[in-house]
């Protein structure tokens, strides 16, 4: 099952963008706050599909045009029901959005996983989204194959667990590399020190979901 990012980009929205949605109650800004979680990475998911290299590419370097695009489509979409103001939504999605692609870029830097280890995170959060939100969102996201899902019930996932997924993660990203130069005949060495420093970066990633997580939604 790949690292559960719904969940870990709802608390970073929580900590880094306390001021979204803040004029309303706070159950109504946490519901409204979740669907648009679901909303922007269902999209990023569908366009990956299409176009991994374009959203690759996002990740690396946003693009404030590709953004506000983005955030226009989902916003005026017919299969749209949100029950926020355009503007709200459409303000909100692009700030969401942005989050996302920053978010996406800090793991991409730190675990080093390139475009291939991406895709396996990306389009692995599927399953996390499942039951997530109601059926327009999938609708409007193009990610049909979640219209009438149910949530996938889930054990808690302990930190000494979700260290060694990150990290199983990342090495079988690096393994997977390894063996492709040696299928093309490049002659590498990999120095003894990567694998020293592999659980050093699995532990700043369990760090920076530790300290989200202790300002989750209340």
């Amino acid at each position: 099952m790949a690292f559960d990012l719904v969940q870990y980009f709802a608390e970073q929205i929580n900590t880094q963008k306390p001021q979204l949605l803040e004029h309303y109650s706070r159950e109504d800004r946490k519901t409204h706050l979740l669907e648009i979680n679901a909303l922007v990475l269902g999209k990023l998911i569908s366009l990956w599909r299409t176009n991994d290299k374009k959203v690759y590419q996002e990740i690396s370097s946003p693009d404030d045009l590709f953004i506000q695009e983005i955030a226009r489509h989902l916003t005026t979409s017919s299969k749209n029901q949100s029950s926020l103001a355009k503007e709200d939504l459409e303000q909100t999605v692009g700030e969401i959005l942005r989050l996302q692609l920053a978010e996406l870029k800090q793991l991409n830097d730190i675990g080093n996983l390139n475009i291939r280890g991406l895709h396996e995170l990306i389009l692995g959060q599927i399953e996390h989204l499942s039951g997530q939100a109601s059926d327009w969102v999938w609708s409007t996201n193009d990610l049909i194959e979640l219209k009438g899902s149910k949530p996938i019930e889930q054990e808690e996932i302990s930190l000494d667990s979700t260290m060694k997924e990150f990290n199983q993660m990342v090495s079988q990203q690096h393994s997977h590399d390894e063996a492709n130069i040696s299928q093309e005949a490049v002659t590498y060495t990999v120095p003894g020190w990567s694998k020293v420093f592999e659980p050093i970066v699995a532990l700043i990633i369990l760090w920076v979901l530790y300290s989200a997580a202790t300002q989750m939604f209340n």
